[in-house]
C-alpha cells in the first residue's frame, strides 16, 4: 500500500510580538493539518527565533487534498500558568502543495486569528512545504493522533490515486487544454518511442491524382499583397462575421451538441490501420515486404513497409475530407513493396462509405475488427485489422492522422510530415541564476608564469550563456572581484554551471587556473529577498601535485523564484506575469477559449507548378502554452476550424495568434518561414462568457510600405470563473513583488529577456513537429526595442494625442479671457465665484463630471476587441528610405553613403530634441533662481514680495486673492496690453545656467 505525506519545515520566525513584558517572548509553533497537530520546541527569550524543524503529515485521503488547508499558529508559552499567548498565523491552501523540486522556503506574513480581532500582530514565519512518498518518514512528536483507517477501507483506486498524487502538478498544466485537440503526453514529447515507429526508415505517404507538383521548388517570394495605403478603411478595421459555429447533429430523434462550440465542424472518413496476420508468403523470394495502401476515389495514401514478415503491425490513422470524397467506395489493399517491378497486389478490403458508422465524441473510439482479404495468393490466408467511421476534428485520432488535403507536396518522410501536423508546445520553466562571485583563496600558476596574477577574472558558462567578471590584479594567490552576474536557467536544469578562473598572461596566452562544475539541482532557490548563503567551492586542476593546497572560489549561486522571467518585449503586452516559483502561483481566475476558422484573401506566397500557391500555419501563444496549427499546404484558402483553451491568471494578459507561410515544405531547409502578420487581443477588452468572430486583418510592414496579407478568422471566448476575484486583481500590483523589492536594472533585465527568448527558441527548435527560431522571435517581438523613425513618430504623435485635450482646454480658456463670447465669460465668472465661496463642491463636481463623461463614452464603446492599426502606427507619412532603415540590421549592413544620409537625418531630429530640452531645463533653472542669489538684486526682490504677500494674505480671507487673480486672468480686452505683463517680465529676465556652458 502506497501513501503519501505532506512535508512541513519550520524554518524561523522574524520580528515578532514581546509578550512577557520584558519585550521579548517564548515562541513556538503549532501546525495543524487533517485533523493532525504538531508543535516545534519553544524558543525562550527570542523574537527572532530560527527552529528548522521538519514534520509530516499523512494524507488520509489523496483525493481531497486540493480542499485541505494547512494552518501554522505561532504561540507565546507563559511559564507562571503554563497557558500559551497567540502572536500570530499562516492559512496555506492547496496552490503551496507541490512535489519537493519544486518547493522552496518561503517567508509569511503572518496573520490576525480573526478579521475583526482587535489585537495586533506582526512578524514573519518561515516554511517550506512540499508533497513525498518516502514512507521512512516520520514526526517526532504527533499531538492528535488521526483515526485508524482500516485496510479494507483503503481500496486499490485509493493506492492508484495515491501514488500518482505527485504526477497532479505536473499535469495541470494540461488540464484545460482545447476542447477537441488531443494533447500529446509530455513524456510522448520529449521522444519517447511509439509502437508504430517505421523500422526501415520509410514512413507513410498521401498522394493524390488531382494534384502535380515539381520537384526542387525555388526560394519562396511574396508574390502579391494589397498595401494599406491604398486601401479603403473598411479594408483595414476588424469585421464581425457570422457563421455557423459548434455541431449540433440529430441522431434517432435525439439532439447531441459537441463541446467544440467556436469552430465550424469538418467532417472526415478515418481509416485505421492497426495490423495483419497470416500473410501469404511469395514462394520465390520466400516472403514478403507488406504495406497497406488506403485509396479513396482520386485520393490514397500507404503506411510504411516491412521487411520479411507475415505479421506486421502499422497502427497508423489516415483522414480524407469527406467534402472532396469522389467515390462512395473505399479500398484498403495489401500490397508487396518491390524495388526493380512494380508492387503486387496481395489482396483486398472494400467498403461502401454508405455503411460506414458516424462517431461524434465523447463515444468511445471505433472498435477495429479483423477483415478478410478478398483476391487473396493463398485464399485461406490473410486478415487486416482496421476501423473505418466517419468524424469531425474533434476525434482524437484527427491530430496524428495523415490529412488528404497535403498530398501534393509528395512528403515521403517523417520529417517532411512533421512540418504540416499540428501540435501543443509548453515553454520551460524559467529562472533567473543569479551568481555573486565574492573570492577566491590559494590559486596555483603554472611555472612559466610571473609571479604576480597579471589580468584574471572569472568566466561563468550556463549553456551557451557566457558572462565574465572584471579583470583584477594582485602580487598573492588570493583575489577578490564581489561581482553579481545573472544567467537564463530553464528546467529540468539538466545544464550544470562551469565556473573557471582564467589569467591572461599575454594578448595571446590565456590561463586557466582552475574550473568547478556546479549542478544546479543542488543550487538553492529563493523566493524572497533574504539573504542567500554563500558557499566555498574547489577548484581542479589537472596540474597541481597532491601536496599542493587546495583552490577554492567563494560563490554565491541561488535561483531566483520570485521573479517573472521576460521572454516578451514589453510586459504591457505579456501573456504571463506570474513567478517562476510554482507556490508563489494564485488560483485562475477563467478560461480563454480560441477557435482558429479560416484565412481569406491570402495573396499566393510562392510558385509552384506554375500557379500561385501557399502553404500557411498558425501560431497562437499565451503563457507557456504555444499552439500550432496543422499546415494546409497548396491552397490560399485554408480552413483550420481548430480549438483550443488556456488558463488565465491575471486579466490584464494578452493573447498573440500568428500566421506564416510554410517555407521548409519541398526541401527549401535554408529560408525562413514567411509572416504573414499577427493579433493581439487583450484579455481585459472582452466581455465575460460573449462568444466573438471577427475577421482580423493581417497587416504587415515591408520596406515599400504596409501590405495586407489576409484577413484572419477568429472566434473567441473569455469565461471568468468568478467576478470578485477577476475585481481584486485591478488592485494587485501586476508583477511579483521581487520586481519591488529588488528592481532590476533595465540594461540587464533586456539582456535577460534575449537569452530567455534564445532558450525557449532552442527548446521549441528540438521539438516535432519544429518550431523555429524566426516564429518565436516574431512572436516574442524581440526588435521592438531597436530603433526607428516610424516608431518615435509614432510615439510622438501618441503623445501629442494624449495632450490635445489639455491643449483644447488651454484655447477655450484663452478665448474666455479674450471675451471671443461674453456671454460665456460672464457664465465662467460666476462659476468661478462660486467655486472659491464653496471649495467643498470642487472635487465632487469634478468627480461627476468624469463620471458623465464615462457614461456618454459608453455608447461609443468599441464592439470587438481592439485591433492593430495604422493610423496610430503611423506608416503612411513616412519617406521609403525611413522605411528601409527599420528593417536595416544592427549593427548596419548599408552603405556608406545611406549611413551619413540617415546619420544627418538623425542629427537633424535630435537637434530639435536638444532644443526642447535645453528650453525645458531654462525654465526650471529660472525657478531655482528665484532663491539660490545668482541674481542678487532679483532675488531680494522676490524675497520682499514674499514676506509682504504673507502678511496680506493672513490678514485677508484666502477667496479674496483667489478671485483677484482669477478677475485679473480674465479681464476684458480692454484692460489688457500687448506689452508683457510685469510678473512675466521679471521671470524672463532671471538668469540660467545657459551662459556657463560650453
Amino acid at each position: 500500500m502506497s501513501s503519501i505525506k505532506l512535508a512541513v519545515e519550520v524554518l524561523d520566525a522574524h520580528e515578532l510580538m514581546a509578550k512577557d513584558g520584558e519585550d521579548s517572548s517564548d515562541p513556538f509553533v503549532e501546525l495543524r493539518f487533517d485533523r493532525q497537530k504538531f508543535r516545534t520546541t519553544t524558543k525562550d527569550k527570542d523574537l527572532n527565533p530560527v527552529w528548522n524543524e521538519k514534520f509530516y503529515f499523512n494524507i488520509t485521503d489523496p483525493s481531497l487534498l486540493h480542499d485541505l488547508t494547512l494552518s501554522a499558529f505561532v504561540y507565546h508559552y507563559k511559564k507562571s500558568n503554563s497557558s500559551r499567548v497567540f502572536l500570530g498565523k499562516v492559512c496555506l491552501t492547496r496552490t503551496s502543495f507541490v512535489p519537493y523540486p519544486d518547493a522552496v522556503a518561503l517567508h509569511y506574513p503572518l496573520e490576525r486569528r480573526f478579521f475583526f480581532s482587535p489585537f495586533r500582530v506582526s512578524g514573519e514565519l518561515g516554511l517550506k512545504v512540499f508533497v513525498t512518498d518516502d514512507p521512512s518518514l516520520r514526526s517526532p512528536n504527533n499531538l492528535f493522533r488521526e483515526p485508524s483507517i482500516d485496510s479494507d477501507q483503503f481500496s486499490t483506486h485509493d493506492a492508484t490515486l495515491t501514488s500518482s498524487i505527485l504526477n497532479m502538478f505536473s499535469r495541470k498544466r494540461n488540464q484545460f487544454r482545447q476542447k477537441y485537440h488531443n494533447v500529446p503526453n509530455s513524456d510522448q514529447e520529449e521522444g519517447e518511442e511509439q509502437p508504430s515507429s517505421p523500422p526501415t526508415g520509410e514512413n507513410p505517404t498521401i498522394n493524390s491524382g488531382m494534384h502535380e507538383v515539381k520537384s526542387g521548388l525555388a526560394p519562396p517570394k511574396v508574390v502579391g499583397g494589397g498595401y494599406a495605403g491604398s486601401l479603403p478603411l473598411k479594408d483595414r478595421a476588424l469585421k464581425e462575421i457570422s457563421s455557423f459555429l459548434g455541431v449540433t447533429r440529430f441522431i434517432h430523434g435525439n439532439k447531441l451538441a459537441s463541446t467544440y462550440d467556436l469552430v465550424e465542424p469538418m467532417h472526415y472518413l478515418f481509416v485505421r490501420v492497426v495490423k495483419a496476420r497470416d500473410l501469404p508468403s511469395n514462394i520465390l523470394i520466400g516472403g514478403i515486404d507488406p504495406y497497406v495502401q488506403v485509396k479513396v476515389g482520386n485520393f490514397e495514401g500507404a503506411t510504411f513497409h516491412w521487411e520479411k514478415t507475415l505479421d506486421p503491425e502499422w497502427h497508423q490513422v489516415f483522414a480524407f475530407a469527406r467534402d472532396d470524397l469522389q467515390s462512395t467506395k473505399l479500398q484498403v489493399r495489401l500490397r508487396d513493396k518491390r524495388t526493380m517491378i512494380k508492387d503486387d497486389i496481395v489482396g483486398t478490403v472494400k467498403f461502401d462509405l454508405h455503411e460506414v458508422p458516424t462517431r461524434i465524441p465523447p463515444n468511445s473510439p471505433l472498435a477495429p475488427e479483423w477483415y478478410r482479404i478478398d483476391k487473396c495468393w493463398d485464399k485461406k490466408k490473410g486478415e487486416l485489422m482496421l476501423a473505418v467511421w466517419f468524424g469531425t476534428q474533434a476525434d482524437e485520432a484527427f491530430p496524428d492522422a495523415w490529412h488528404s488535403d497535403a498530398p501534393s507536396l509528395g512528403i515521403s518522410s517523417s520529417s517532411a510530415y512533421a512540418q504540416i501536423r499540428s501540435k501543443v508546445y509548453h515553454s520551460p520553466r524559467l529562472w533567473y541564476l543569479q551568481v555573486r562571485v565574492i573570492e577566491a583563496q590559494d590559486l596555483y600558476l603554472s611555472e612559466d608564469c610571473e609571479i604576480q596574477i597579471s589580468d584574471a577574472y572569472v568566466k561563468l558558462q550556463l549553456g551557451n550563456q557566457i558572462l565574465k567578471t572584471r579583470p583584477v590584479q594582485s602580487r598573492n594567490m588570493n583575489l577578490r572581484w564581489d561581482q553579481e552576474l545573472m544567467f537564463i536557467a530553464a528546467e529540468p536544469l539538466e545544464e550544470p554551471l562551469i565556473v573557471s578562473v582564467e589569467n591572461r598572461v599575454d594578448p595571446d596566452h590565456i590561463e586557466t587556473i582552475g574550473i568547478a562544475v556546479i549542478p544546479l539541482t543542488n543550487v538553492y532557490k529563493r523566493a524572497d529577498d533574504k539573504v542567500i548563503r554563500t558557499r566555498w567551492y574547489a577548484l581542479e586542476d589537472e596540474r597541481k601535485d597532491d601536496d599542493d593546497p587546495v583552490s577554492t572560489i567563494h560563490l554565491s549561486v541561488c535561483l531566483e523564484g520570485g521573479y517573472h522571467v521576460f521572454d516578451e518585449s514589453n510586459h504591457n503586452y505579456s501573456s504571463d506575469l506570474r513567478p517562476t516559483s510554482r507556490q508563489l502561483w494564485k488560483e485562475p481566475i477563467g478560461i480563454l477559449e480560441l477557435g482558429i476558422l479560416s484565412i481569406n484573401g491570402l495573396h499566393p506566397m510562392k510558385t509552384r507548378g506554375g500557379k500561385g500557391t501557399s502553404d500557411t500555419y498558425c501560431v497562437a501563444k499565451y503563457g507557456q502554452k504555444w499552439i500550432r496549427t496543422r499546415t494546409i499546404a497548396d491552397s490560399v484558402k485554408p480552413k483550420y476550424n481548430e480549438q483550443y483553451s488556456w488558463e488565465v491568471y491575471d486579466p490584464a494578459t494578452v493573447l498573440t495568434v500568428g500566421v506564416f507561410d510554410n517555407v521548409q515544405l519541398g526541401g527549401s531547409d535554408g529560408n525562413d518561414d514567411l509572416k504573414l502578420g499577427k493579433v493581439r487581443i487583450r484579455i481585459s477588452t472582452l466581455e465575460t462568457g460573449r462568444v466573438y468572430k471577427n475577421s482580423y486583418p493581417l497587416l504587415m510592414l515591408h520596406p515599400s510600405g504596409v501590405k495586407k496579407m489576409a484577413e484572419l478568422h477568429l472566434a473567441i471566448r473569455f469565461s471568468c470563473s468568478s467576478m470578485v476575484d477577476m475585481m481584486r486583481m485591478y488592485f494587485k500590483p501586476p508583477l511579483p513583488k521581487m520586481h519591488y523589492k529588488l528592481p532590476l536594472n533595465i540594461r540587464k533585465q533586456e539582456r535577460l529577456r534575449q537569452e530567455a527568448v534564445n532558450v525557449v527558441a532552442a527548446r521549441f527548435g528540438n521539438a516535432e513537429p519544429p518550431l523555429r527560431k524566426e516564429v518565436v522571435e516574431f512572436m516574442s517581438d524581440t526588435d521592438s526595442h531597436l530603433w526607428s523613425m516610424r516608431r518615435s513618430k509614432a510615439n510622438f504623435y501618441r503623445l501629442m494625442t494624449l495632450i490635445s485635450g489639455l491643449l483644447s482646454l488651454g484655447g477655450w480658456l484663452e478665448e474666455v479671457c479674450i471675451w471671443k463670447h461674453p456671454l460665456t465669460t460672464l457664465v465662467v465668472h460666476i462659476l468661478f465665484v462660486m467655486l472659491v465661496c464653496f471649495p467643498g463642491v470642487i472635487m465632487p463636481a469634478m468627480l461627476l463630471y468624469m463620471f458623465a463623461i464615462g457614461m456618454w463614452n459608453l455608447r461609443f464603446r468599441l464592439r470587438h476587441p481592439p485591433h492593430m492599426s495604422t493610423r496610430i502606427s503611423y506608416p503612411d507619412g513616412l519617406s521609403p528610405d525611413e522605411l528601409d532603415e527599420e528593417f536595416d540590421t544592427f549593427p548596419t549592413t548599408k552603405s556608406h553613403d545611406t549611413v551619413c544620409l540617415r546619420y544627418d537625418r538623425l542629427r537633424t531630429v535630435a537637434m530639435r530634441i536638444q532644443g526642447l530640452v535645453g528650453d525645458l531645463a531654462t525654465q526650471g533653472e529660472r525657478f531655482q533662481a528665484l532663491v539660490n542669489w545668482r541674481d542678487p538684486h532679483a532675488t531680494a526682490l522676490f524675497m520682499a514680495f514674499c514676506i509682504v504677500a504673507a502678511i496680506v494674505l493672513y490678514v485677508t480671507p484666502f477667496q479674496f486673492p483667489i478671485v483677484l487673480a482669477g478677475f485679473y486672468i480674465m479681464r476684458h480686452p480692454t484692460f489688457r496690453s500687448k506689452i508683457p505683463s510685469a510678473p512675466l517680465n521679471f521671470f524672463l529676465r532671471l538668469p540660467s545656467l545657459t551662459d556657463s556652458m560650453l
